[in-house]
């Protein structure tokens, strides 16, 4: 497939962490900002190919993770009426609020349905007037369009019946926490090649010089990925912070307009709590008071209530990039993607959930937040009867993404 079967082929995927290595003097550490990216860096053994130098650090960027926990309770609690047709991607559906999932809600008789878009939603309450149909608009600027797509067309055809319970978080300001933080350990970011798709690439240009961080606007495929690191690497060799573009396939620098002004039309920058996170301000979006009658929110009169994390889970740590997944001490004997404590262990772009899956079976290694996981990876590997890189076979038996 054009565009997907050239961007994961062995031998370009081998010369671009070559690259990597001849271009490396110095430690350097990296976050990669999307959980899609983290994935393919799992899955494709993509870290087993650099050199101990470079340390990949995962970080916030799956939107279903950092969904604040209390709004899964809210989006439980509506979910749970009787007059309710609560709509959400999949990927919500098992997320763990404090007490119960949407799931369990579905099971306990709740009318909980998965869609592939906003507008099925508008269809549903359009085809269900005597019912109130709630749409969970959960993720980055990538998703927010299309909800406000769906909020315009349900204003435009007087749908009334028809609301959003928005969780929409904003990637540069997260960027900006990440870099002020005390703690912070990032020399240079991937960013994510959909997030600039939609936005463009110029908001990050202020933050590269502010921090003097390379910022590589990042592709999802594994040649995409080892690209973007040689970029950021190159960059930080040679003492420059600047915003590259990797992703020149899909990405111009205004992104798509037309997207951002259905965006700006509907929604308003916000503060915004962020799972495991905290409070970041102006780092999310809402509803304008044009479309208040769409919030779900005000609609069904859910105060503010503020929810504990689990005590035993540090998805909070994993989501800053502090952890790895495998730091984590009840990692895949008490959390598991079945019975999950934390966002990241369920969600398809979560970080524990890549590494459950791709390695479980080195749920014992342990590492620290300045340690690279590729010693202990590499070891394992080597031990077993498996190719030590993933990427001798990306041709013959990987098709899709997982």
């Amino acid at each position: 497939m054009k565009f997907i079967d050239e961007y994961r082929d062995a031998d370009a995927a081998q010369r671009f962490a070559r690259a990597v290595r001849d271009v490396t003097t110095r430690p350097h550490r990296l976050m990669e900002i999307c959980g899609g990216q983290t994935h393919s860096i799992v899955k494709y053994g993509i870290d087993e190919l650099l050199p101990d130098e470079i340390t990949l650090i995962h970080g916030p960027g799956c939107p279903v993770c950092v969904t604040p926990i209390e709004l899964i309770d809210k989006a439980v609690e509506i979910a749970a009426l009787h007059d309710v047709i609560f709509c959400s991607f999949g990927d919500m559906l098992r997320v763990p609020g404090s007490d119960k999932d949407l799931l369990t809600v579905k099971a306990s008789g709740g009318d909980v349905r998965m869609v592939y878009s906003p507008l099925d939603a508008v269809r549903l309450a359009s085809e269900n007037p005597q019912k109130q149909v709630v749409f969970f608009a959960v993720g980055f600027e990538t998703t927010a369009p299309a909800n406000a797509m769906a909020v315009h067309q349900a204003e435009q055809r007087n749908i009334t019946n028809f609301s959003i319970l928005v969780s929409h978080v904003l990637v540069p300001p997260a960027i900006e926490a990440i870099l002020s933080s005390p703690s912070n350990q990032v020399q240079g970011f991937l960013a994510a090649g959909h997030v600039c798709t939609i936005m463009g690439y110029d908001e990050y240009g202020p933050i590269a010089e502010k921090y003097h961080v390379p910022i590589v606007v990042t592709g999802f495929e594994p040649v995409d990925i080892l690209h973007g690191i040689y970029l950021c690497v190159k960059q930080l060799e040679e003492g420059r912070a600047e915003v590259e573009n990797q992703y020149i396939r899909s990405v111009r620098r205004e992104g798509n307009q037309r997207a951002q002004h259905f965006m700006r039309e509907a929604f308003q920058i916000v503060d915004q709590k962020w799972r495991g996170i905290g409070h970041i301000p102006r780092s999310g979006l809402g509803l304008r008071e044009r479309y208040a009658a769409f919030d779900a929110e005000l609609r069904f009169g859910l105060a503010e209530h503020v929810t504990e994390e689990p005590s035993e889970c540090i998805s909070g740590l994993v989501l800053q990039g502090i952890k790895k997944p495998h730091d984590c001490p009840v990692f895949g004997t008490r959390c598991t993607p079945e019975r999950p404590l934390g966002a990241p262990m369920v969600s398809t772009e979560g970080a524990c959930a890549a590494y459950h899956r791709y390695r479980g079976n080195l749920r014992n290694v342990k590492t620290s937040k300045l340690q690279n996981v590729n010693t202990s990876t590499r070891q394992n590997f080597k031990t077993s009867k498996r190719q030590t890189s993933k990427f001798q076979n990306i041709k013959t038996s990987e098709n899709a993404m997982g």
